[in-house]
């Protein structure tokens, strides 16, 4: 991985990923974070750990209503609140 983060979308130096292999999966996890993602190949693990990083740090773009109606969700009544008022997480 380069050490110059500002060009690309690598963590910054002296930041440590785990990469372990679990039957047919990779499985990349930054320890600094806890974020961990995982992939077919070392690479494709790799990539979709620097993709929830993004997500993480927020850096990612909103859902847009077609996201939110794929899955399951109307965006008419999406609200964020309090997840202890959440009857998912009970």
């Amino acid at each position: 991985m380069s050490t110059d983060s500002s060009s690309n979308h690598d963590p910054p130096t002296g930041t440590t990923i785990t990469l372990t292999r679990e039957t047919n999966w990779w499985v990349a996890k930054d320890e600094e974070t806890g974020v961990a993602s995982q992939g077919k190949s070392r690479q494709e693990a790799l990539e979709n750990l620097d993709e929830a990083l993004q997500g993480y740090h927020g850096d990612g773009d909103p859902p847009s209503d077609e996201d939110l109606r794929e899955m399951g969700i109307d965006p008419e009544h999406n609200t964020s609140d309090s997840l202890d008022d959440s009857g998912i997480f009970e």
